[in-house]
């Protein structure tokens, strides 16, 4: 009788990834997804910083434009909405409402002291600061 010589089995190489190589592809989605977030939350602020500047823009030429055809400042911001000069007063990108808008007044008129006075230019009233560092109140 011939016997087979019985050969250990080899045990299937296991195929699959090393605890290590898990850890340095979690460690780069990691960082990756961080750089994303962090340019994602400077596009938002630089749009919004964009929409104040065109808001600015506007509300400071229809002011001119009131002044132009009127001889005098607005009253208020509504008094442009009124008078059609501005469809609406817009939202301020940074506090979310358009109540909180800072009005400069215009200095009184020498040549015709009972000219009321209005305002002459606006601001945006939040307390936060640009990419640019500069406080958005001072544009």
């Amino acid at each position: 009788m011939n016997e087979q010589q019985a050969t250990p089995a080899r045990a299937p190489q296991a195929s699959g990834f090393t605890l290590m190589e898990m850890m340095i592809v979690m460690v780069l989605i990691v960082i990756l997804a961080g750089i994303g977030l962090t340019m994602y939350g400077n596009t938002v602020q630089r749009a919004k910083e964009a929409t104040l500047k065109e808001d600015l823009f506007r509300m400071r030429d229809a002011i001119d434009q009131y002044y132009a055809d009127k001889n005098k400042y607005p009253a208020n911001l509504e008094a442009l909405v009124s008078e059609k000069y501005l469809r609406a007063v817009p939202d301020d990108p940074f506090t979310g409402t358009a109540d909180t808008w800072q009005t400069t007044a215009s200095e009184p008129d020498p040549g015709n002291p009972s000219l009321e006075s209005g305002i002459s230019n606006v601001k945006s009233g939040s307390e936060q600061t640009g990419l640019d560092g500069s406080r958005y109140a001072d544009w």
